[in-house]
């Protein structure tokens, strides 16, 4: 039988198969191809701004993704591409890392899977040292005040990948595309609902950070002692300690 394409419908039906804990209303856009899940987004919170729902575009193939720094996001067919709105609290003091609390909320849903991703800060998951999933979280604010999330996702499923890398079908881990998206908006609720729980979020976080080992930053060689509640990665060498931190 051949498999069922993603469609808004099939990933509302799988939502309701794959358990959630802390399930939000979704409303979802499905499209074969884009310039940009991003792009797609924009428009659509131009048009109709964000209510009580979360909103998430998700694209076959994206043809000028992009991730940190601007950089060239490979998009091809057979990984998932995907970008959301969620809400998130006002006060970003208070309030957990953005960047942490997705990769806490994918890392639990890979394991789910049988895999053993780690972190690789700020905005990466890998497994056995490869990519398999990198994320460009930021907030959207008005007047002081966080207004909500955003998360721009690339998954990589049963698409080619680059040096460095690695797919769910290398892995031998075969999801539908469906049940594969409607697992990372589970991962996305997960970090919603833990947007208030810094500390949980942090500490999850670093059970899963990966070390590779002494690094080097303005000039010197640090070793990675740890994440701060803030999202940065904690540094210290024989001169002191510091916080790298990230702004996307």
């Amino acid at each position: 039988m051949a498999e069922q394409p993603l469609s808004a419908a099939t990933l509302v039906h799988q939502l309701r198969q794959v358990p959630g804990d802390y399930p939000l209303p979704w409303r979802i856009q499905v499209r074969s191809i884009c310039a940009s899940t991003e792009l797609e987004l924009d428009r659509w919170l131009q048009r109709e701004p964000i209510g009580a729902a979360a909103r998430v575009v998700v694209a076959h193939r994206q043809g000028f993704g992009h991730g940190q720094q601007g950089r060239v996001w490979s998009s091809p067919a057979g990984g998932l591409w995907l970008s959301a709105a969620l809400p998130w609290p006002p006060d970003p003091d208070r309030s957990a890392s953005l960047a942490l609390a997705v990769s806490v909320g994918v890392a639990l849903q890979l394991e789910e899977l049988g895999l053993e991703p780690a972190i690789k800060w700020p905005n990466d998951l890998l497994v056995s040292s490869l990519k398999l999933c990198g994320f460009l979280p930021r907030l959207t604010w008005r007047a002081g005040r966080v207004r909500h999330a955003r998360v721009g996702l690339g998954l990589n499923g049963t698409n080619s990948v680059p040096a460095g890398a690695v797919s769910l079908q290398q892995l031998r881990v075969r999801q539908r595309p469906a049940v594969l998206g409607a697992r990372v908006l589970r991962a996305l609720e997960w970090a919603a609902a833990a947007a208030e729980q810094p500390e949980l979020v942090r500490r999850q976080a670093q059970q899963r950070l990966w070390n590779p080992g002494p690094l080097d930053h303005d000039g010197q060689r640090w070793s990675i002692t740890g994440l701060s509640l803030d999202g940065g990665l904690q540094l210290e060498n024989a001169s002191g300690s510091t916080v790298l931190r990230r702004r996307f």
